[in-house]
């Protein structure tokens, strides 16, 4: 259904905000085959052009960044302290495996105070993150020859196939990058209605901001939002608070707490969708955002701008989960999106669905 073995590649691969050099790299390796030409911005995203036959951008943004963590001391017994780069839960925190990013990779193990040695308030309060330490299991002369302040941290976990899903790190974003390189492979060959600019975006975790330069310099018509979203079909959980469910198919967003998406292009990915059998559902997330805000509104004249979301449980946790099947869909969906946008009418319309008509004397140019 999907190729693992690529998906499996790109999540284990490192890249936290800010250092994402190596999982660049594997972009590049993987995306310059696929496309007419490939560029690398002065922030690091990595931006894949296919030529198409009429004048207009569409880009479409995946971030390759992980959420991980930063080397901020050495003490003297080698215990490394550190801060997050993108947003941790730290109860998932304890006693996992990391990966630190020095001179030399070194696997380290998170620890904090043992509940045994807790006072009784102490076992009822979460820790914070200046609870925590990285053991390295060496002397600090011997960290120290490799790891310095600063050096970058991600988490140490494989991708494995659990029934339906693949759980793994970092499939936020990594299998949004997996689905664009996918999307280009399906595409390449083939004739496209517009210029497609497929942004591999860095530092998305830390606030979209390679999303957001690119889409200054790039200054799109159309844009398309490739992330995660959360999946809270779980016990215990109201099927009002669900969001989006595993295994019922694409996401479509229709609201982050960051962009409210243009209903054309809600309306045109759900009808695309339709036309074509691909199974999908709406999605509203209360609060988070995506780069689909930068893209929709950082270009100089602004973009029809939406989304398509992956549902993932266990999202910003040590390991995350998400279904084959929906991850297949979303590949099938942005495909036929890229291929079809010529194709729809994108004028405004009225809530009758009528299109709206300028006032007596005035002009105005649709899209």
């Amino acid at each position: 259904m999907i190729n693992v073995e690529l998906l499996k590649k790109t999540c284990e691969t490192p890249g936290a905000p800010g250092y994402e050099q190596r999982i660049r790299e594997f972009i590049l390796a993987e995306v310059t085959p696929l496309v007419d030409k490939v560029e690398v911005d002065a922030m690091g995203n990595v931006v894949a052009i296919k030529k198409g036959q009429q004048d207009k951008k569409v880009m479409v943004a995946a971030h390759m960044d992980e959420i991980g963590f930063i080397v901020t001391h050495i003490d003297e017994d080698g215990f490394i302290r550190f801060h997050t780069l993108g947003g941790f839960d730290p109860k998932t925190l304890t006693s996992q495996r990391v990966i630190v990013h020095g001179r030399k990779d070194f696997i380290g193990v998170m620890g904090s105070k043992p509940i045994h040695l807790m006072k009784p308030e102490e076992r009822n309060k979460q820790l914070p993150i200046s609870e925590y330490y990285i053991d390295l299991g060496m002397p600090r002369d011997e960290v120290v020859k490799y790891i310095a302040v600063g050096d970058s941290i991600t988490r140490e976990r494989e991708l494995i196939e659990m029934g339906n899903c693949v759980n793994s790190k970092s499939l936020d974003n990594r299998v949004s990058v997996f689905i664009l390189l996918e999307t280009l492979r399906a595409l390449k060959g083939q004739t496209v209605p517009y210029d497609i600019y497929g942004v591999f975006t860095v530092q998305e975790e830390v606030g979209l901001r390679g999303a957001i330069s690119s889409a200054h310099l790039i200054d799109p018509d159309f844009g398309f939002g490739l992330d995660v979203t959360i999946a809270f079909d779980v016990p215990g959980a109201q099927a009002h608070e669900y969001v989006t469910s595993l295994g019922k198919g694409a996401a479509i967003k229709i609201m982050d707490g960051m962009t409210i998406c243009d209903y054309r292009m809600v309306n045109y990915m759900k009808k695309t969708a339709d036309a074509h059998d691909i199974p999908w559902q709406p999605e509203i997330l209360p609060a988070g955002g995506t780069d689909t805000a930068g893209i929709q509104r950082y270009g100089k004249k602004g973009a029809i701008a939406g989304a398509i979301s992956i549902p993932l449980r266990n999202m910003h946790q040590t390991i995350e989960m998400a279904n084959k099947a929906d991850i297949k869909h979303c590949i099938d969906l942005l495909t036929h999106c890229l291929s079809e946008l010529h194709q729809y009418d994108w004028s405004f319309e009225n809530v009758d669905g009528k299109r709206s008509k300028p006032a007596a004397g005035d002009s105005y140019d649709f899209l």
